[in-house]
């Protein structure tokens, strides 16, 4: 029978270990077959991502390939690729939603990596897709430009009249994510009611925002001082630097989980299990954090965007192609597109 300083000794090396297992890249692929197979080709909608592929290279020996996709394209690219038997992703990467269509075509070959281990159940219940990090949306704004008494607190603020003309965002009526976040406002209860929600909706549209293709463009016009808010991604404030962006402090951030997996018919299968296994790991999610900005899923790796910590950031629920269909048209309506 185990004493109770026993059991406590147990439990301090199983701490430990965790901590060791999710400080250090756990290889469990064959390392050297992967160096022998030369290098992981990975497609994904992450910009800025070459300080990972370069530690990646560094810490493997293995030469990480990187194609950058846009949201938009990503999808009809790799099925056209994959349907023509002519694929050349190991790796691939993308919003949940995007990942889960990928995969019911067959894209995928299931992978479960040691890296992930400490991870949120909800993360890693998919024995295909690890979910690594969260797509984050939140209003950014002008901080030089905008008094620090005159910031919004709350999205319900951004209603204000006094952000007439002053806002920025995609377009709601065909940027699917926009349209996922919009939903998802209503479904994680952040407003009171449904009768809330649509009028922060009908108030937000009503102050005549300027719609962009994507997130991507969403920072420029507020840099620049043509419009002081946008419904954007607070990862701009480090891609961005030293442009004087910061973020609305609102008690709950939404965003789209970000997935990653393995081709079936990868042309490097086990340069894409080393590769997987870097990119879950402390130090890789670190580089992620630090030098993109995204907001990640890995236990001990914090946001260096400032008050992020404080923040409540929650996955929003996956939209079908009819859902989003559906809320496009509706919100083109009542933003009068």
């Amino acid at each position: 029978m185990v004493s109770r300083k026993g059991e406590m000794i147990m439990k301090k090396l199983v701490v430990v270990l965790m901590v060791v297992l999710l400080a250090t890249p756990a290889f469990a692929a064959d390392l050297a077959k992967a160096k022998a197979e030369g290098k992981a080709t990975f497609y994904a909608n992450i910009t800025a991502v070459e300080p990972i592929m370069e530690a990646f290279g560094s810490a493997t020996g293995v030469n990480g390939v990187y194609t950058r996709i846009s949201t938009s394209k990503y999808l009809a690219t790799v099925l056209t690729e994959f349907e023509a038997g002519k694929l050349m992703a190991d790796v691939l990467q993308s919003p949940m939603p995007i990942m889960q269509m990928l995969k019911d075509k067959g894209v995928f070959t299931p992978y479960r990596s040691a890296s992930g281990a400490g991870y949120p159940d909800w993360a890693q219940k998919d024995d295909t897709i690890m979910q690594f990090g969260i797509e984050y949306v939140a209003p950014i704004y002008n901080k030089e430009l905008i008094k620090p008494a005159d910031v919004p607190k709350s999205y319900m603020d951004l209603t204000d009249k006094k952000w007439y003309d002053k806002i920025v965002m995609p377009d709601p009526s065909s940027h699917a994510t926009t349209i996922s976040w919009l939903v998802g406002l209503k479904e994680s209860n952040i407003f009171a009611s449904e009768d809330e929600w649509m009028k922060f909706v009908k108030g937000l549209a009503a102050n005549k925002p300027m719609f962009v293709r994507s997130f991507g463009p969403s920072p420029g016009p507020v840099e620049s001082g043509e419009k002081l808010l946008a419904i954007s991604m607070p990862k701009y404030i480090i891609t961005h630097a030293p442009a004087p962006l910061d973020w609305v402090r609102v008690d709950t951030i939404l965003g789209t989980p970000r997935g990653i997996a393995i081709a079936a018919k990868a042309p490097h299968p086990e340069a894409a299990k080393v590769f997987i296994d870097y990119w879950l790991s402390k130090d890789a999610m670190q580089l992620l954090a630090d030098k993109v900005g995204e907001y990640v899923l890995t236990p001990g790796v914090k946001s260096p965007i400032e008050g992020m910590d404080k923040a409540k950031v929650l996955p929003i629920r996956s939209l079908s192609n009819d859902e989003i269909k559906s809320w496009g048209a509706k919100f083109k309506k009542i933003f009068e597109m």
